[in-house]
């Protein structure tokens, strides 16, 4: 961290410091918005139009990461910019986008699903589950790196093995899943958010696996072998 700041102006330490603040808002923000404002049920409203807006929202937040993870869009970023604003520019955008998907989504009508205690407590633990499971393999990757306070380095890619990444390959994935459906009342507004988030991270794995394969061939092979479950131990 010391090193990386050194080598930084004031006014980049700054924009990477403030992009840190606004992954974490962005995260903040979407936990309160799930918790409180996603979960009030609607009586009526046009649910077409509210699962349309919705479906086109999250599309075009999913596409930025699709887009970003192209070599030549990388390379284009990494030459209009300092190589250590890389990450920085990635999360500014990830933030601000996350945050407007959180404040612009709409509410679609129906509850799903309802449970009273002592299955709700049960739900919750889950939920909770899910939160620790994410925030533990963020501090495997080192969440420095994921909040763009530090640049990536040049070195060979190491892939850990320790923690939730000895157990699943995703296990922040898993940990999003966990925390998106283990919810009551299960309004329609949080199921549509669940599935859509969720059938992203589905379809964006094996792309990123991809990528991870032409970064380095044979360390992503080995820690395939050593970790052949994506999502859940013993089933995907």
């Amino acid at each position: 961290m010391r090193a990386h700041a050194a080598a930084l102006s004031p006014r980049a330490l700054l924009f990477t410091r403030l992009g840190a603040l606004a992954f974490f808002f962005s995260l903040a923000y979407f936990l309160f918005s799930y918790l409180t404002t996603f979960g009030d049920p609607v009586a009526s409203g046009g649910i077409a139009t509210a699962l349309t807006w919705n479906v086109a929202l999250f599309t075009i937040f999913a596409l930025h990461h699709s887009v970003f993870a192209r070599e030549r869009v990388r390379r284009a970023i990494a030459s209009a910019l300092p190589q250590p604003l890389e990450r920085s520019f990635y999360v500014w955008v990830a933030s601000l986008m996350f945050i407007a998907v959180c404040a612009l989504w709409r509410p679609v009508p129906g509850v799903a699903w309802s449970v009273d205690e002592p299955l709700v407590w049960a739900l919750r633990a889950v939920q909770a589950a899910g939160v620790w499971l994410t925030l533990r393999s963020a501090v495997v990757l080192d969440i420095r790196d994921l909040a763009g306070l530090r640049a990536s380095g040049g070195g060979a890619i190491e892939f850990r093995t320790s923690g939730p990444y000895g157990w699943v390959r995703h296990p922040i994935y898993t940990g999003w899943f966990l925390m998106v459906f283990a919810a009551s009342p299960m309004t329609m507004t949080r199921l549509v958010f669940a599935v859509v988030s969720c059938a992203y991270l589905i379809v964006a794995i094996p792309f990123e696996e991809r990528s991870m394969i032409n970064a380095a061939a044979d360390a992503y092979e080995r820690y395939r072998k050593q970790v052949p479950w994506r999502l859940v131990p013993g089933v995907y």
